[in-house]
């Protein structure tokens, strides 16, 4: 009698588990779901160019086929939306960052306004590597490295805010090799940035050659802008004749900052992000999608008619570099923290 009732109970559990929905799973989840894509930046510049681009071929490649929507989220050079990616967006693979890698490297050496941990964010890949130059127009009266160096004013230079490429950088290479610079900082991204500079509010900015090639593009054409130097460690292979910062570099550790430059505010500074807590399933077909939507025809096809250059860094490999940030010698870090986190009180 007690097997037999044993028996009855055990069908019963099995009946009941039945009756219970089915757990979705990565590959069912996203049927008719939106995604929405977060820009620290505003709309027109080289961020929201890439971001509109991806979204437009991204859905495709995630199983079920979601809608993709860019929304710009301006602020503080793109912290708002990195704070926002990492405290308030819901964890389920709905919502993707793109904001500013340099802002990992801002926490690591102590920036209180950071409000996350660089290393718990699920990093779907990075696009482009930044190739950073700085661009100042004609009517500032300079055309080269060297009569920059040998200014005797200070160029005013536009930027969003600490942690972005157009503020960090021109400070540390103002710093390794003594350019003279006045930051003006508080623009909303850098379309604003080049419309102050046409303006004569400004005499240029300090980002990626991969955003200003497709975005200030009439104005190089026309010999208005001046590409005049270079902040990475390697040349581009289209401004093989502009000279590179480290070139004037005359001590280690000047070289040192400047190799910082090449991590952050290069290989890393277009991250494409989720919260932490995402369901590693999750997180791993967003990956795979990134990079297959990299590698796809139509993408690339519609990327090089915008100008824009893909050469793209998977997220694990993108984890394990922003990871590194939190390692760099306390000395290398404290030189960091005086030039771009102290300075700007």
């Amino acid at each position: 009698m007690r097997e037999k009732s044993n028996l009855i109970l055990l069908v019963l559990w099995a009946v009941s588990l039945l009756a219970l929905p089915a757990k979705a799973t990565a590959q069912d989840f996203y049927k008719g779901k939106t995604i929405r894509l977060i820009v620290g930046f505003a709309a027109g510049g080289g961020f929201d160019t890439y971001s509109r681009v991806i979204a437009r071929h991204l859905g495709k490649h995630i199983p079920g086929n979601p809608s993709v929507v860019v929304e710009n989220m301006t602020g503080a050079g793109s912290l708002i939306a990195a704070n926002h990616i990492f405290n308030v967006a819901k964890p389920d693979g709905l919502t993707i960052g793109n904001w500013i890698g340099p802002l990992v490297l801002q926490q690591a050496i102590g920036n209180p306004a950071a409000k996350f941990d660089g290393r718990k964010f699920g990093y779907l890949g990075v696009p482009v590597a930044d190739s950073g130059v700085c661009a100042l127009t004609k009517a500032s009266g300079i055309a080269s490295a060297d009569q920059w160096l040998a200014s005797k004013k200070q160029i005013k230079l536009g930027g969003t805010a600490p942690g972005s490429t157009t503020d960090d950088v021109p400070k540390i290479v103002a710093e390794a090799i003594g350019l003279p610079i006045h930051m003006i900082s508080g623009y909303k991204g850098t379309a604003d940035i080049r419309l102050a500079a046409d303006g004569g509010e400004i005499d240029g900015g300090c980002w990626a050659w991969e955003s200003i090639k497709p975005t200030w593009q009439k104005g190089i054409e026309a010999g208005s802008v001046n590409v005049v130097i270079q902040t990475m460690t390697e040349s581009h292979p289209e401004l093989k004749h502009v000279p590179l910062a480290i070139k004037y570099a005359k001590t280690d550790d000047a070289r040192a900052l400047l190799e910082v430059v090449n991590g952050p505010y290069g290989q890393l500074a277009r991250p494409y992000t989720v919260p932490p807590g995402v369901p590693k399933d999750r997180l791993e077909l967003l990956q795979r999608a990134f990079m297959v939507t990299m590698k796809d025809p139509e993408f690339l096809a519609e990327a090089q008619k915008a100008k824009l250059d893909i050469k793209p860094l998977d997220g694990p490999a993108a984890a394990k570099k922003f990871a590194a940030m939190y390692d760099l010698k306390p000395e290398l870090k404290a030189k960091l923290k005086s030039i771009v986190i102290a300075a700007k009180k």
